[in-house]
Order: structure tokens, then C-alpha cells, then sequence
């Protein structure tokens, strides 16, 4: 056990709010736009077998590893990764990790909230009918026409990111625990609603066939690269989301269990999307896309063309706004916690600082954006400069560093007490994959995301 008993910046009470907010970071962007026609791309059934063995492989050992730091430091991400470096006698520089982590947040965080707004801009727009009996055409037109509309897309993002402020400033408990409490129901509720009404209005059977036949032939290298990727990025990790949080745990939940549970029910949500979006798409003969295309043109016309696609089409849009407030609270704590730890400042100071950085972000980042097909695809797009520098460079690096940190560095005593509630086999294998497993695959990934294309 640690002796760092109560966290100053804050603690949640029972693990099932510590889960939820798990759950809540977790569930991002990826699993909204991404994971189903991944699945459908790359041969269905196999794909998704080979994403969960990548899942628990590579992002679950991570993740407990993030939260093993958070845990036995009781602290913000840099004073956790200090006291764990401090008890292993490892050197300074390994406060290098959590900066990094903090850094890439706030990059991936500006890209989310430029998305986010997009989401909420359309939400209202269909919900007045602005797609009724729109054709592909058209919506593709419209959402050309934002893109072109830095004054509409920059209130919809400030919106967006006050609300996010505001949740993180309200503290762990009032703010990042109350919404897990909120985020995970309410999305569980609005995915159960959006199913019910594909399945009466969409085509299933052409889902089917596409979510999960078996197609070996289609399972290929790339799919299994693509599986892995698609896996490691998905549970949030890289952020010091889960060093952070792991402060937060109550002192004796089961991490690895918990971290199990999360990894389940975010695979679970990616499913569900896939129930939710494509059997519309089928249902109107639309090939099957991912990314902007997917949420911004394709839906748009299923919604705008089928009975009470105002009301079904702006809750979808409503629960794509809710995902990326999960995952940008989720973000935006950590920093919150290093700069009033380090920095010795009010979390609400705090709060306005890490705001103002990624409103200057973000807005740098619509100011610049450029979607393939949408706009002239000219100049600097600093929203993709800013993504891939994130997603392929940092992230894999904080990542590969925490592997080796936690795995090579610390003692293996320090670890065993943080996973005490854990068996020893259970310990042993999470123990052999953060060593050897983990740090192979985000090497493996690290080289095809730099890989020029």
C-alpha cells in the first residue's frame, strides 16, 4: 500500500463512480466514426476478434499501468510519476513522461473540440429540418458551407469547451464524477433509442453482412496492424487520463477488474454505434465511409430522408456533442492537476489557463482545417498538423515510456502493492505484457504512423 493516504486535489468515493469515469474517457471519438466500418472494411468477424486479443494485449496492461502511477502517487500525474520515480530510485528525467502526456491532451483536445462543435452546429440544424428530403448532394454542400463558416464554428466550439471548463472547474467530485454519473446512463439510454429506430428503419441484413461476416479474405496484415491501432488508441491512453483518475480511486479497488470492465463496455458502445449508423446508411444505398463523411454527410441524409429523422438525427448528434465532453473533461483534469500542484494555483485559475490554451488551439485549428473533398486543401491545415502530431508521435511515445518506466524501472514490490486486490497470475501476466508485448506493438505502431504514406 502507499503512503500517501488522501489526494489533496481530490478523491471519489465508491469504484463504481472511479469505473464510470473510466468509462466516460474512454468512450471517444473512435469508437463513434471509426471502429464499425473498420470492422466492415477489414473482414467483420475476424477483425473484431483480433481488436479484442490486441485490447487486452496491448491497451489494458497500459491503462493499469497508468493507474498503478496515479495510485501509489495520490497526486497530479507529474507529482505521481515523481514519488514513484523517488521510491525506485529512477532518474529526474523521467518527469519528462507526464509533461509529454499533458502536452498531447491539450493537442488532441483542441481537434475534439473543433469536431464537437461541428456535432453540435448539426444537432440544431437537424433537429429544424435543415436536411428534410436532402439529398447527398446537398448535405455534402452544407457541411462544405460551414467548414467555410469560421464565426458559426468558432461559437459552437467556445459553447462546447465552456461547458467542459465548467464540469472541470465544478472539481472531481461535483464536476468530473457527477458527469461520469450523467455521460455513461444517458448514452446508454440515447444508443438503446437510435437501435430500436434503425432496426425498425434501417436495413439490418445488410449490416449484418457487413459488421460481421467472417471474411478471411479481407483479415489481412493491414487489418491486423489496423486492429492493433485501433486498440491502443482507444482507451484513452497517453493522456495522463489514468494517472490522474488512479489518484482519484478509492484505496482498495481491484484496478485490473476494472480496467477489464471499461475495455468491455467500450467495445461494447463501438458495436452499438455500428448498430445505430449503418443500417440507415444501407437503407438509403450509401457505400459505407468513416470520419467526417460518415457523421456529416452520410447521416445527415439517412436522418434527413426517413420518418422522425429530426428528432432521432439531433439526439445522435447530441450523443456524438456528450462523447467528446467525456473525452475532453477526461483531457483537460490532468492539466488541471499539474498546474495547481506544480504551480501552487486555485483550480479554477487553473482551469482558465488550460481553457484559454486550448481555445487558442482549437481556434488555430478551424482556422486552418481542411477536409478532403470539402475544401481546396491549400494551405497549412494545422487541425491535421496537430492531430497527427498528437495521435502518431506523442501518444505512442508516452505510451512506450510508461511501458518501460512501470515495467523495466520501477520496483516490482511497488507494483504488487498497488495491484494487491489482483492474483499472482493475474499479476504475472499483466506484468509480462507491459514488459515485452506492449512496448514491441507501439514500436510496430510508431513505425506505420510515421511511415510516409
Amino acid at each position: 500500500m502507499t503512503d500517501v493516504a488522501i489526494n489533496p486535489l481530490g478523491e471519489w468515493r465508491s469504484r463504481t463512480t472511479f469505473v464510470l469515469a473510466l468509462a466516460a474517457s474512454a468512450v471517444g471519438m473512435g469508437s463513434v466514426w471509426r471502429f464499425s466500418y473498420l470492422s466492415g472494411e477489414y473482414g467483420g468477424a475476424p477483425f473484431v476478434l483480433a481488436y479484442i486479443l490486441c485490447l487486452v494485449l496491448l491497451a489494458v496492461p497500459l491503462l493499469i499501468a497508468e493507474l498503478v502511477l496515479g495510485t501509489q502517487g495520490r497526486g497530479s500525474a507529474v507529482e505521481s510519476v515523481r514519488r514513484a520515480a523517488v521510491r525506485s530510485e529512477c532518474s529526474r528525467w523521467w518527469l519528462l513522461l507526464p509533461w509529454t502526456a499533458c502536452v498531447t491532451g491539450l493537442l488532441l483536445m483542441a481537434c475534439v473540440t473543433v469536431v464537437a462543435g461541428w456535432a453540435l452546429v448539426y444537432a440544431r440544424d437537424t433537429f429544424n429540418g435543415a436536411f428534410s428530403a436532402a439529398s447527398a448532394v446537398n448535405t455534402g454542400q452544407i457541411f462544405s458551407e460551414l467548414l467555410l463558416s469560421g464565426g458559426r464554428m468558432l461559437w459552437w466550439q467556445s459553447l462546447f469547451l465552456g461547458v467542459a471548463v465548467l464540469v472541470v472547474a465544478a472539481g472531481v467530485r461535483r464536476g468530473v464524477g457527477l458527469l461520469a454519473w450523467l455521460l455513461i446512463p444517458a448514452l446508454m439510454a440515447g444508443l438503446g433509442m437510435l437501435i430500436q429506430y434503425a432496426l425498425q428503419y434501417g436495413d439490418l441484413v445488410a449490416t449484418g453482412r457487413f459488421l460481421f461476416a467472417f471474411q478471411l479474405l479481407d483479415f489481412n496484415r493491414e487489418a491486423l496492424l489496423v486492429a492493433l491501432g485501433q486498440a491502443f488508441y482507444t482507451l484513452g491512453i497517453g493522456v495522463a487520463t489514468g494517472i490522474s483518475y488512479g489518484g482519484y480511486a478509492p484505496i482498495r479497488v481491484p484496478l485490473g477488474r476494472s480496467v477489464i470492465a471499461v475495455a468491455l463496455f467500450d467495445t461494447m458502445v463501438a458495436i452499438a454505434v455500428g448498430l445505430a449508423v449503418f443500417p440507415l446508411v444501407f437503407a438509403h444505398n450509401m457505400l459505407p465511409s468513416m470520419g467526417p463523411g460518415l457523421l456529416f454527410v452520410s447521416l445527415p441524409h439517412a436522418f434527413g430522408n426517413m420518418p422522425l429523422g429530426e428528432v432521432y438525427g439531433a439526439l445522435f448528434f447530441l450523443l456524438v456533442a456528450l462523447v467528446a465532453l467525456g473525452s475532453c473533461v477526461a483531457m483537460l483534469e490532468p492539466v488541471v492537476g499539474v498546474l495547481r500542484q506544480q504551480f501552487g494555483i486555485r483550480r479554477f485559475t487553473a482551469v482558465m489557463v488550460a481553457g484559454a490554451t486550448v481555445w487558442l488551439l482549437a481556434f488555430a485549428a478551424l482556422a486552418t482545417v481542411e477536409i478532403p473533398g470539402f475544401t481546396a486543401g491549400a494551405g497549412l491545415d494545422l487541425f491535421r498538423v496537430m492531430d497527427r502530431l498528437a495521435g502518431a508521435l506523442l501518444l505512442p511515445l508516452v505510451a512506450l515510456g510508461t511501458a518501460v518506466f512501470v515495467g523495466w524501472r520501477l520496483r516490482e514490490v511497488l507494483l504488487r502493492a498497488q495491484l494487491y486486490r489482483e492474483s499472482a497470475w493475474f499479476f504475472s501476466l499483466w506484468y509480462f505484457l507491459l514488459r515485452y508485448i506492449a512496448p514491441a506493438a507501439i514500436v510496430l505502431l510508431l513505425l506505420a504512423g510515421l511511415w510516409p504514406e
